[in-house]
């Protein structure tokens, strides 16, 4: 019997019982020691950028942010007034009772102490007001609010919440992070709307999209992949130079038919990442100067070479 026979597929609308496997651990020199340090160094830094918009601009400026951090906030604001971070860690507790069925476990518990972390740094991280402008406020709480999520999210944990919704999200959907925290802040802004004067709702979008682009960047930085594809008469040449020279993890020819002339001929398809790109199309360059050359983005890319394997 095969594995697929032993373990079939969950009916569609279910919620699986159990969490999905670990995926094999992304190749990396660092020991498991070291590995943990890092998810740690990651998760207090990142937390520590959220605690400082928190407390050094959002709440002097009377700002809501997105999420459960902005959900938190705003409950701050009403009646009794208790602090965010208890706020923050009650909304936490369903939420993560849906990740112990639905993310796996290395994950769920690297994202429980990120969630603790946030707390208690959002408690004791007290700054002053950091700038009085509101609008350049808000552009530097987006900033830090993007900063600290993609840095915790590059760890193999997150900071719950939103972030434990967005990564079943782009398990399952390949929806990115940024967009689904964009998404469901619709939520945190209409409430936001009906206590709070237009005004500060609208430098709490500010937040919220200069937020959004910021994590894409820090989550993706320069291990964004790019698809390339490449027609040339000197197609053959030019395969063989971006393997030799190592400029790609490998390269796959496509066979192709010329719509005007007739003439058929493989175009090479490869995906890079932004730190190969200048270099292959160096190489390209130097080998047909009159080559078509396509660069496309990716929304994802998975596999063991130029894959980023999920670690969550």
């Amino acid at each position: 019997m095969s594995q697929h026979e032993q373990n079939p597929a969950p009916e569609p609308g279910t919620i699986p019982s159990a969490p999905p496997e670990e995926p094999p651990p992304r190749p990396t020199a660092l020991s498991p020691a070291g590995r943990a340090v890092l998810n740690l160094v990651l998760i207090i830094a990142g937390n520590l950028c959220t605690a400082v918009a928190v407390n050094g601009i959002l709440i002097p400026h009377g700002l809501l942010s997105g999420g459960f951090t902005g959900m938190s906030i705003l409950l701050h604001y009403l009646p009794p007034h208790l602090p965010v971070a208890l706020w923050y860690a009650l909304l936490n507790i369903p939420v993560f009772i849906l990740g112990w069925r639905l993310v796996g476990r290395r994950f769920f518990w690297w994202s429980l102490a990120g969630m603790a972390i946030l707390t208690l740094e959002i408690q004791l991280v007290q700054v002053p007001p950091l700038l009085e402008d509101p609008a350049a406020a808000a552009l530097l709480a987006g900033i830090l609010f993007g900063g600290g999520t993609g840095l915790v999210l590059r760890s193999q944990g997150s900071a719950g919440g939103l972030d434990i919704l967005s990564v079943i999200l782009i398990q399952r959907f390949s929806i990115r992070l940024g967009t689904t925290s964009l998404g469901a802040n619709v939520i945190v802004l209409g409430l936001g709307a009906l206590l709070f004067p237009l005004v500060k709702v609208i430098y709490t979008l500010a937040v919220l999209f200069v937020a959004a682009r910021v994590t894409n960047l820090v989550f993706s930085g320069l291990s964004q992949r790019k698809v390339v594809t490449i027609i040339s008469h000197h197609w053959k040449e030019i395969a063989e130079a971006l393997i030799q020279h190592g400029r790609t993890s490998g390269a796959t020819l496509i066979q192709a038919k010329g719509a005007f002339r007739g003439q058929e001929a493989p175009m090479i398809y490869t995906v890079v990442n932004l730190r190969e790109l200048g270099r292959l199309k160096a190489v390209v360059n130097s080998l047909d100067p009159e080559a078509f050359v396509v660069v496309s983005d990716t929304l994802e890319v998975s596999g063991q070479r130029i894959g980023r394997a999920t670690h969550w």
